[in-house]
């Protein structure tokens, strides 16, 4: 099998645990207006690489990744979840430690040709790095071109199938950098059994010059960067609503 790549990063140390072996995937239809990755959004193109290569490549800087592992990101890497499947499977069958970074959008539970490929991918990846736009449904769509309700299902099937989670939220001013939405998340994200870790990345414009040699309207244009301590500011927010959800849980209601 072909998996359509983008780019290949070496030494990811942001993406997972310890050193990475980052995969970039063609694809994505979400539309986020805060996106530094246009140039992943169309499906075509890229390197055309099988999984027998992209692990001869990590092979060679194997002694590396002893504390890391594989990290697929995007784009959407769920957009080539065959692909996918068969690299996690193969990385597992020699030792590796998977991770997924994906904002989960194609998920959806009443789709039961999916949902088995979901079953199957389950099962060969240690942790995913859920990326969760914004908790209201309306927003949502205003900032992604795309509903939420099977990407906060998917949370919900990951923690079902005991996969750890890491939830990641971009802090942008006036539209996620808000208390109500912050506290909404945190209550939701509280209820999950397998939740490992929480990133608030504030908001940066380092894609505008990307935005400008593709010929792009950059949508947040004029947005300044979001001071750190506004993000620091969000994380408060969302994890006291994950304490206060945790203790409702725990008192029955």
């Amino acid at each position: 099998m072909i998996g359509h790549i983008h780019s290949i990063e070496t030494c990811g140390t942001v993406d997972g645990p310890g050193m990475r072996f980052v995969v970039f995937f063609k694809g994505c239809p979400m539309r986020c207006l805060y996106c530094h990755n246009p140039d992943t959004w169309d499906p075509s193109g890229g390197e055309e690489k099988t999984v027998e290569e992209l692990l001869q490549q990590y092979d060679s800087m194997k002694s590396f990744y002893a504390n890391g592992g594989i990290t697929a990101t995007g784009g959407e890497p769920l957009m080539q979840i065959d692909f996918l499947t068969e690299l996690f499977e193969a990385a597992k069958a020699k030792g590796i430690h998977t991770c997924l970074d994906t904002s989960g959008v194609i998920f959806h539970r009443d789709n039961p040709e999916l949902l088995a490929k979901f079953e199957r991918l389950a099962k060969v990846t240690d942790l995913v790095m859920l990326d969760i736009k914004h908790i209201d449904p309306e927003e949502h769509l205003k900032l992604c071109k795309q509903p939420n309700d099977n990407i906060l299902d998917f949370a919900t099937f990951l923690d079902e199938h005991g996969i750890d989670i890491w939830i990641r939220h971009v802090i942008v001013k006036d539209i996620t950098l808000v208390d109500e939405y912050l506290d909404r998340l945190g209550y939701f994200i509280g209820g999950l059994k397998h939740l490992k870790a929480l990133d608030c990345l504030p908001y940066h414009s380092m894609g505008v010059v990307k935005y400008e040699k593709l010929g792009m309207d950059y949508p947040l244009k004029g947005m300044e960067a979001l001071p750190k301590e506004d993000a620091i500011h969000a994380r408060e927010v969302i994890l006291k609503a994950a304490k206060r959800r945790r203790q409702d849980d725990e008192a029955g209601k």
